[in-house]
């Protein structure tokens, strides 16, 4: 609309009869071709933004799942195009199914229409991620259940980026859903992500922003702006230190003092806890006869040139109450009190074998037994509990006789992928043994003895060899706990001992009646199992600050017996002598078994929820526009409710937003009365649309020439009856409810701009 002349207020024209509505016009239908560019660019986009996954799932098997989801969706999309926006995304939500039901179930129909076995198989696999999710720690391993996820987010998360590049021609909107993409695994990597992944990212997004249909000359001037917005923002963040995460253990900064919480992530934070110059106390314990170490989870799963992995517990009886562990062993029985002063994590750290727990919240943590872990769904921080546990003292002509049948289970034992090199050497260290006993006690040796020529140290940084554990073997025989158990659990299973390595803190230190226990007591250890005493401790760690426990056994083994003999650092603190340990039991116990009842007081709590967080932030971020134009259509019927000198404006204002939803945007040359006559000839209106059409063109005319104002309430019918006009002649689609163009163009600048509703126009070409 043209700028307000400066002439003085000129009387109200006669109201003109606005002309009849003719016949509706046919829009000509663009004989453009297929988007392929925008299409494709966004599948390219979501795998670039979706590069940080890299540090959330082991190895990159992942990529090949993502990539073939963005592949389907795209094709699906550029074929489906022409039908309409809702058949694309409907047919495009359909095929991540059908792909899903193609790879995953095994009870398809015709292999891949989803009948009720498949979804069936579908909420197994959900149930199974969110266990894994819950309980485990980031790199978490390629199974089916992870890849399922994976394969399903990247399908959905790449149609959201599809309909806001491709369909509804907004390009910058398909920044939420890429956002969402690189977030949720950079909020759970440990590590700070690599300065790549933030290039990927950026270089995705920008990739949809240059190289939309239709925009090729802006493509080197786009291709610069983008490089350089990504080159400033590593540089920002560099020196900010803000680029991904630091994970939730001790190097985020939680130190003396600091009112953050500490969790216990496998190796990967064990350097930095036993790194701080001012370490943190965890745990305050009473009731501990003698220094134990403290067990937080065990690590079953190992892989070749990863090393020792997290995986999800067994379905584990419900706490505060008996964990099922039998009460039999050589060993003493010890009511610990166990008060939390900064531990938040998955797990809870036990004694021995705990018999009972209480003192917990009702419904929140279980315990396994085959693990001998304690966890719970979500990460807490509970104030303190107690436990009844064993602490085993058998000797070491207990653990030498105990050299029967009977293993816990074929994963305790499993040795695939390891180097032979590593086993060469395990067999040449127990060379001559002939117990399970002593081979633990040679390679404990191998170690930790004076001739061994391993050495400890926080410095050591994993080898960048073939093979990270032949290399601290062979050429490096230097490093931390890490290093030390990963070794021995390996070299232990290739000589046919079932072996795990423990994560939790060695003893701590005395004050009084109290062991404080702290984030410099973080440790890792063996533990390898006998037949009739369950799990038994070997540490092949060669300590040099005093916190190493040496249990009795150990003692024998290596001719050590004079009495009063205290390797802990604290020498107040009695051991027990072998002759101090309990009898042996009469009948062998049973070895934990596996157990039936699964956790049922917090099975919701077992579905992933960053995955439903993601896909509540894509569809809040595809309601945006609709709550924008639902806010500005209440905003601008209130003024013309109200009356007075801003309700004519706003009521024409209102009108063209509706015309403009439908693909009829206002001209810059249009007066009030062109306007006018556009909408009854494109909308079709009847004629009591066109009558309180003319009323609304009089009132503002009366109120922009000739400053006389409608009176409250005088607007409402008319502007009614016009919205319902257009309506009736021209219907919205889902996208145009969904992406309401007078707010998206006015968003992406692509509306013609108009004068403010306040400044009059000339009229007389009107």
């Amino acid at each position: 609309m043209s700028a307000p002349p400066a002439a003085p207020v000129r009387a109200t024209p006669p109201r003109s009869p606005l002309p009849p509505a003719g016949p509706p016009r046919v829009e000509q239908p663009a004989a453009a071709g297929l988007p392929w560019l925008t299409a494709v660019a966004s599948g390219v986009a979501v795998l670039l933004a979706g590069v940080p996954v890299s540090a959330i799932v082991l190895t990159s098997s992942w990529f090949g799942y993502a990539a073939l989801a963005a592949v389907v969706v795209v094709a699906v999309g550029l074929v489906l195009h022409r039908l309409g926006a809702t058949v694309t995304a409907v047919g495009q939500c359909v095929a991540v199914v059908l792909l899903l039901t193609a790879r995953f179930a095994d009870h398809g129909i015709l292999g891949v229409l989803p009948g009720p076995a498949a979804l069936g198989e579908f909420g197994e696999l959900i149930r199974g991620a969110g266990q894994q999710i819950s309980v485990g720690i980031a790199p978490v391993q390629p199974t089916p259940e992870i890849m399922f996820l994976v394969t399903g987010a990247f399908g959905m998360l790449t149609v959201a980026v599809y309909l806001a590049a491709v369909i509804a021609g907004a390009p910058a909107a398909a920044g939420v859903p890429l956002l969402a993409i690189f977030a949720v695994p950079a909020a759970l990597a440990d590590d700070l992500l690599p300065w790549w992944a933030l290039v990927a990212a950026g270089a995705g997004f920008g990739l949809l922003l240059v190289v939309r249909d239709g925009a090729r000359r802006q493509v080197s001037g786009g291709v610069a702006v983008v490089a350089g917005a990504v080159v400033v923002a590593l540089l920002v963040g560099a020196g900010a230190g803000f680029i991904g995460t630091s994970g939730r253990f001790a190097g985020n900064g939680a130190g003396a003092g600091s009112a953050g919480s500490i969790g216990l992530s496998p190796f990967t934070a064990l350097r930095g806890q036993l790194q701080q110059s001012t370490p943190v106390e965890l745990f305050r314990v009473r009731g501990l006869p003698e220094p134990a170490y403290l067990r937080a989870l065990t690590l079953r799963d190992y892989l070749p040139d990863f090393g020792w992995q997290t995986s999800r517990p067994d379905p584990g009886v419900p706490l505060p109450g008996p964990t099922g562990n039998p009460n039999t062993g050589a060993g003493k029985v010890a009511n610990i009190q166990i008060e939390n002063t900064s531990f938040r994590d998955f797990w809870l750290p036990v004694y021995g074998q705990p018999l009972t727990v209480s003192g917990l919240p009702t419904g929140q943590w279980f315990f396994d037994e085959r693990s001998g872990t304690g966890y719970t769904m979500r990460v807490r921080q509970d104030g303190s509990w107690q436990e009844s546990s064993l602490l085993p003292a058998p000797t070491a002509a207990d653990l030498r006789a105990d050299n029967g049948a009977g293993d816990p289970g074929a994963d305790y034992l499993n040795t695939q992928g390891v180097d032979q090199r590593v086993i060469d050497m395990a067999q040449q260290a127990v060379a001559g043994t002939a117990t399970r006993f002593d081979k633990a006690m040679a390679l404990q040796n191998f170690f930790t003895g004076p001739s061994s020529g391993f050495t400890y140290s926080l410095q050591t940084k994993p080898g960048d060899g073939d093979d990270a554990l032949v290399e601290f073997l062979t050429t490096g025989r230097s490093g931390y706990c890490e290093q030390f158990a990963s070794a021995m659990a390996v070299m232990l299973r290739t000589v046919g001992v079932p072996a795990r390595v423990a994560v939790g803190f060695t003893g701590g230190k005395a004050d009084g009646d109290v062991r404080s226990v702290s984030t410099s007591d973080a440790h890792a250890w063996v533990e390898a199992w006998f037949p009739q005493h369950g799990w038994i401790t070997f540490d092949p760690t060669p300590l040099n600050d005093g916190r190493t426990i040496t249990p009795p056994y150990v003692q024998e083994a290596r001719g050590d017996n004079a009495a009063g003999s205290t390797p802990q650092d604290d020498p107040k603190i009695p051991r027990n002598s072998p002759n101090d340990a309990a009898t042996p039991p009469s009948a062998p116990p049973v070895a934990p078994t596996e157990p039936t009842a699964a956790p049922t007081s917090d099975t919701g709590s077992s579905l992933p929820l960053w995955p439903i967080g993601v896909l509540v932030l894509v569809a809040a971020a595809a309601l945006v526009p609709f709550a924008l134009r639902s806010r500005e259509r209440r905003r601008r019927l209130a003024a013309v409710t109200a009356g007075g000198p801003g309700a004519a404006a706003a009521a024409w204002d209102e009108l063209q937003a509706e015309s403009t939803d439908r693909g009829s945007p206002s001209r810059p040359s249009e007066t009030v009365r062109a306007t006018a006559r556009r909408l009854v000839s494109e909308h079709r209106l009847e004629a009591p649309a066109q009558a309180a059409l003319r009323d609304v063109v009089g009132a503002v005319e009366a109120s922009w020439y000739g400053d006389s104002h409608p009176a409250p309430g005088a607007l409402d019918e008319p502007v009614r009856a016009v919205q319902e006009g257009i309506a009736a002649g021209t219907a919205l689609s889902l996208r145009e409810r969904l992406l309401p163009r007078s707010v998206v163009g006015t968003l992406l600048g692509r509306i013609p701009g108009r004068k403010r509703a306040a400044e009059p126009q000339d009229s007389t070409t009107g």
